[in-house]
């Protein structure tokens, strides 16, 4: 009797991590408990550390010293949220790769449902955060950011969508290809088009610890999403340039000819030019502001400095 041999997969799971030390043992725990279950399947767990200054790199060393299914990366300092998790992915070798938050946030039971999608032959699965347990008027400007980027770009976006979930390694393998210097992984997924399916979820509020995403980060995480994928705002300053000259030329028209017909009752008075010089500065200063994110971003492309640099890796 002929037995055909079983295959065993390779599941590489992701996570970035920044001053964690209260969520990263567990998150093991129950990442291992969850990839048991998994049948057929054999799994590495790669932890990338963005220069901790907590007891975070300490616990990820303890981990990965009594399993050697963990891997740690600790970056020689902070590279930021976007390039630390995208460097992590580039480390993987698995058949396919999952990428989840430290903070629980990410619901790690949802791994065997991404991985059921992906043996279904979709070459991503994404998790769109349907509904959330953060503040109602935080999570109303997320939903009106996806919707703008959805509408600006020039491919079909998936909104409410974080980055958690599981890819293909030829998704992996494209983005081992680009050798962008500071990617919008989210974009990216879009913009390769290949076979998606999405696993809507609830996202939990965090547990322990804070977030650490403030102001800036989120802007800067805003203006990649936009600046990485669409030309429009651009388009729309050239435009608006346009109609904004041509409507002062029409009101310029229209004084004069109001001056000429009251020359002696008609005065333009000092309201009118104030108005219209803030206002046409202000529109000039937004629109210099615009045209220096894509600026910044082509002078990011063009110092191509590495993603990351490692101070030390654990397991590999």
């Amino acid at each position: 009797m002929n037995c055909k041999p079983i295959v065993v997969k390779k599941l590489s799971i992701i996570t970035p991590c920044y001053n964690e030390e209260e969520n990263v043992e567990e998150l093991h725990l129950r990442i291992r408990d969850i990839a048991s279950k998994l049948l057929n399947y054999d799994y590495e767990h790669i932890y990338i550390d963005n220069a901790s200054t907590d007891r975070t790199p300490a616990i990820l060393r303890k981990i990965a010293a009594a399993d050697p299914k963990v891997k740690v990366i600790l970056n020689a300092r902070n590279f930021g949220a976007i390039r630390s998790q995208y460097y992590g992915l580039l480390q993987a070798t698995g058949d396919a790769v999952a990428v989840l938050a430290s903070d629980f946030q990410d619901p790690p039971e949802l791994i065997p449902t991404l991985v059921a999608k992906w043996e279904e032959g979709f070459k991503a699965v994404v998790g769109v955060k349907n509904e959330s347990e953060e503040s109602p008027l935080f999570f109303f400007f997320r939903r009106c950011y996806y919707k703008l980027v959805h509408r600006l770009a020039e491919t079909e976006t998936i909104q409410n969508y974080t980055g958690f979930g599981l890819y293909d390694k030829v998704v992996i393998d494209i983005c081992r290809k680009l050798d962008d210097p500071y990617p919008f992984f989210r974009g990216l997924i879009s913009e390769i088009g290949l076979p998606t399916a999405i696993v809507p979820y609830f996202q939990p509020s965090r547990k322990r610890g804070i977030t650490k995403n403030n102001f800036y980060t989120l802007y800067d995480i805003a203006m990649l999403g936009i600046t990485n994928h669409s030309k429009v705002p651009l388009r729309i300053a050239t435009m608006l340039g346009f109609a904004m000259a041509f409507l002062s030329l029409l009101t310029a028209i229209g004084y004069l000819v109001y001056k000429l017909l009251f020359w002696d009752r008609f005065t333009l008075g000092m309201a009118p030019v104030v108005i219209g010089l803030f206002l046409f500065s202000s529109v000039q200063l937004f629109f210099i502001g615009i045209l220096g994110e894509y600026i910044g971003a082509i002078h990011t492309q063009v110092l191509n400095r590495p993603l990351v640099v490692e101070k030390e890796r654990i397991n590999f």
